[in-house]
């Protein structure tokens, strides 16, 4: 909803001002924070008293470039544990800044900016985030470039594959760096993702680069040493190739790619090369 004109006690003489950030994790987490000394119910949400985090300046004008800022605080709370921003899980985040009247909580907030996390950096028990502004996506290139392998993800709007008879529930029994053993084998896992549904690891994930029967390489070691056996969701995997688009997920017809189309080295031939 925009908001054509400040409400009521923003216009005040007197204006009771807090300073609220309510924060929404890809896995569903949500939780918020306020500049105010004690705690606020906001859009039924508690927005928690944290007077150490500040945003900094911010600046607005009516042309697209991408506006930014950057908020600061102390991991003061298990909300943002240090171990949490160390694994990625608050990276990406959606972040709504907004000002409310913490004399009346109840009152329509006005959103002073909306975005997604950047970079995240801690310094000693401290951290600074980088809201990026929603106009970042207007970087994104206007049309995809042509490409052999499919630009799809398995199982997407484009793609139009079901994952759901490819997806699969199995235990981790062994973690050895980024190698992990499962319980039971799983076909088809190479560059599908596996998703720790318990212990430390609970709410990541890690793509897996290539299988071997009960064994998964994953592009990075789990963040934390997970104590086995823990289950974890896997979702199976593609080449993005068209035989194994046609062959194996009978999907032909769907890929979005150009395997016929003849590559840049083409430009480089000449007459009797």
């Amino acid at each position: 909803m925009v908001m054509t004109e400040a409400p009521g006690w923003l216009r005040e003489e007197l204006v009771t001002l807090a300073w609220c950030w309510r924060l929404a994790r890809r896995d569903g987490v949500a939780i918020g924070f306020t500049s105010h000394d004690r705690d606020l119910m906001i859009g039924g949400l508690v927005h928690r008293a944290a007077p150490g985090m500040k945003p900094s300046a911010i600046e607005t004008n009516d042309s697209l470039d991408v506006a930014t800022l950057d908020i600061e605080g102390a991991i003061a709370s298990d909300a943002i544990a240090a171990r949490d921003l160390e694994a990625g899980r608050w990276d990406g985040a959606e972040l709504e800044l907004f000002v409310a009247d913490w004399t009346a909580p109840e009152a329509a907030p006005v959103t002073v900016a909306r975005g997604s996390l950047g970079a995240i950096e801690q310094r000693g028990a401290a951290f600074s985030a980088e809201l990026q502004g929603v106009t970042r996506l207007l970087d994104r290139p206007v049309c995809p470039a042509t490409s052999p392998s499919c630009r799809a993800m398995l199982g997407d709007r484009a793609c139009r594959v079901d994952l759901a008879p490819r997806a699969h529930v199995r235990r981790v029994v062994a973690v050895d760096g980024r190698v992990v053993t499962l319980d039971a084998a799983v076909g088809g896992m190479a560059f599908g993702s596996v998703s720790w549904i318990e212990g430390a690891n609970c709410g990541l994930e890690s793509p897996v680069i290539s299988a071997d029967g009960k064994s998964l390489h994953l592009a990075e070691a789990p963040a934390f040493a997970p104590a086995a056996p823990v289950r974890v969701r896997l979702v199976e995997g593609c080449d993005k190739q068209l035989a194994t688009c046609r062959d194996r997920f009978a999907n032909a017809i769907n890929f979005r790619g150009e395997a016929h189309l003849p590559g840049n080295d083409l430009l480089t031939r000449y007459p009797g090369g």
